[in-house]
C-alpha cells in the first residue's frame, strides 16, 4: 500500500494520505519503498521517459526515469546534471527511444552515451506547445475570424472566465480611448 501512495502521490501527500488512513509513515519512508521496489527488475529497458523530480521545490531537484512500455518507474538519480544520467544511460545500453523535455542537458547526455537512440517530446509538452501555438495563430487572426463569420459583437455569455476578463479591460479601453 505504501509503494502504490508513494508511486501515485509522491513523498509528502502520500504521508498526509497514509496518516488519513491510520497507517502513517514519513515521506522519506515512502520514497525509499519506491526506490527499493523499482530496483526489482529483471528486463531490458528499451523505452524510457525522464523528467525532473522536486525533492524540495526550489532546493533539491533529481531525474526521474520511467519505464514507458510498463508505465513504472524504473530509477530516480540524486541529482538532474547531465553527468550523473550519463552514467546511468551508459550502464543500459537496450534503450532505443527517449521521451523527454526540450531541456539541453538530457539531450547531451543521451547523445554521448547512446548516439543511435532516437530522442522525442514527451506527451505533455507536445500537448502545451502545439495548444499555446493554437491559441497564438486563433490571437493573431482573430478580427478577419469575426469578419468571416459575420459577428462583430462579443457575446460575453461565451467567454471563459479569463476572456471575459481580458474583453472586459479591453472596452474600459476603448471607453477610455473615445473619452480621450
Amino acid at each position: 500500500m505504501h509503494h502504490l501512495l508513494g508511486l501515485a502521490l509522491g513523498g509528502r501527500p502520500a504521508a498526509a494520505f497514509s496518516e488519513r488512513l491510520m497507517m502513517p509513515v514519513s515521506n522519506d519512508t515512502l520514497l525509499r519503498v519506491v526506490r527499493r521496489r523499482t530496483a526489482e527488475r529483471s528486463y531490458k529497458l528499451s523505452v524510457i521517459g525522464i523528467d525532473d523530480v522536486a525533492f524540495r521545490r526550489g532546493q533539491t531537484y533529481g531525474t526521474i526515469i520511467c519505464d514507458l512500455e510498463r508505465r513504472q518507474p524504473v530509477a530516480l538519480l540524486p541529482n538532474r546534471t547531465r553527468h550523473t544520467f550519463q552514467a546511468w544511460l551508459a550502464g543500459h545500453p537496450s534503450i532505443s527511444i527517449v521521451a523527454r523535455d526540450r531541456g539541453g542537458g538530457y539531450g547531451e547526455a543521451i547523445a554521448k552515451a547512446l548516439p543511435n537512440t532516437d530522442q522525442v517530446a514527451d506527451r505533455w509538452h507536445l500537448m502545451e506547445n502545439s495548444s499555446r501555438a493554437f491559441l497564438d495563430a486563433i490571437g493573431k487572426f482573430m478580427r478577419q475570424i469575426r469578419q468571416a463569420v459575420g459577428s462583430k459583437v462579443v457575446n460575453p455569455k461565451l467567454l471563459t472566465y479569463a476572456e471575459r476578463l481580458q474583453y472586459e479591460g479591453y472596452l474600459r479601453r476603448q471607453e477610455t480611448n473615445e473619452a480621450i
